[in-house]
């Protein structure tokens, strides 16, 4: 019974000892393996972390050269305008041809063809029938009357002495009327006596373009000053720049001058023929004369506008060019000079510079 105790203590013994000796070599192997485990771990999180922060800089350097402003040379500007020109004039045949047989209208009619002797003295023969103290004296009478017949009008009623004063009125506004009749025909005979391509004729219609022109200038400055003021009231509420506010104002100038001056060309039209019809020449050289007038004045307004958006265009174009340059010049700075970046070469999973 003694020796089986005594072999049965040191079977329990080896056996502890076994154990033990399992339970080590497992916590050790275990050690081991998430040893290896956090480095194989922490090299992979650096080799993702490096490639990361390649990949970032790589976009980065792609949009920053996908920002840069590109911009065409002034001479590659010049061959875009020449030829959106030549496409428009391609797609809209009548409006370049008008505008082209304006502008010869313009270099070579000059101020018409001078009087002759015969030509001139006809002329003014007939002008000076014109009884200018009868039509003054007519427009005196009527003028009277016309302040008579106001002052005993009634707001909705019109009595005896009314009545009185307003035919009286009307008769001085008919005799008024006779009398501006018979000067505009002998005017219109003085006219017809030198031509419509006459000196005289040319400088009636260039001063009745200038007229028109003149109100549509004034029409569009009267609106741009209540527009700066406006525009200038808007942009404190919405706390723009001065650039916004400059560039706002720049394109409300730009489209009063276009409204003011293509409704000076439409006055300008309707009153041309009215004005041709007084030098009663043939229909022919009528409806030619017109239709050249019209070209001519349509031919100066387009041009005078196209000057005017091109003087704009023109100075943002130069601003934009040096924006341009100095955009570039930052990012190419930032990007290291221009140079492309030093990659890093992994040699065993672990970043390696050269």
């Amino acid at each position: 019974a003694l020796h089986h105790s005594i072999s049965s203590h040191r079977s329990n013994n080896n056996t502890s000892n076994r154990s033990k000796q399992h339970h080590h070599y497992h916590n050790h192997h275990s050690t081991a393996i998430e040893r290896s485990y956090n480095i194989n771990y922490t090299q992979l999180s650096h080799y993702q972390t490096t490639t990361k922060v390649t990949s970032t800089m790589n976009r980065s350097n792609n949009n920053n050269q996908q920002r840069q402003l590109v911009l065409p040379e002034p001479a590659d500007m010049g061959a875009i305008i020449l030829q959106g020109a030549a496409g428009f004039a391609r797609r809209n045949k009548v409006i370049a041809g008008s505008y082209l047989f304006g502008i010869l209208i313009l270099v070579l009619a000059g101020s018409g063809t001078r009087l002759t002797l015969d030509q001139r003295r006809e002329y003014n023969a007939i002008m000076d029938t014109i009884d200018l103290e009868a039509e003054f004296e007519a427009s005196n009478r009527f003028g009277h009357a016309d302040q008579a017949y106001r002052a005993t009008k009634g707001w909705f009623s019109c009595d005896q002495l009314c009545q009185r004063n307003k035919e009286r009125m009307e008769i001085a506004k008919f005799a008024l009327e006779e009398v501006r009749k018979e000067g505009h025909a002998r005017m219109s005979d003085a006219k017809a006596a030198a031509g419509l391509f006459s000196e005289v004729g040319v400088g009636e219609v260039k001063d009745k373009f200038w007229g028109h022109f003149n109100q549509g200038k004034a029409f569009a400055k009267r609106q741009s000053m209540w527009d700066a003021m406006f525009i200038g009231i808007r942009a404190m509420g919405r706390d723009e720049n001065m650039m916004q506010y400059g560039m706002r104002l720049l394109m409300q100038v730009l489209i009063n001058f276009s409204m003011g001056l293509v409704a000076a060309l439409l006055f300008f039209l309707f009153s041309l023929w009215s004005i041709v019809r007084d030098y009663q020449a043939n229909p022919v050289i009528a409806v030619f004369f017109f239709l050249a007038a019209s070209c001519a004045a349509f031919a100066f307004v387009i041009s005078y506008l196209m000057a005017m958006f091109g003087a704009v265009g023109g100075g943002l174009y130069g601003l934009a060019k040096v924006a341009e340059s100095n955009q570039n010049a930052r990012l190419n700075q930032g990007g290291g000079g221009g140079g492309a970046q030093r990659q890093p070469r992994y040699v065993n999973q672990r970043p390696h510079h050269e």
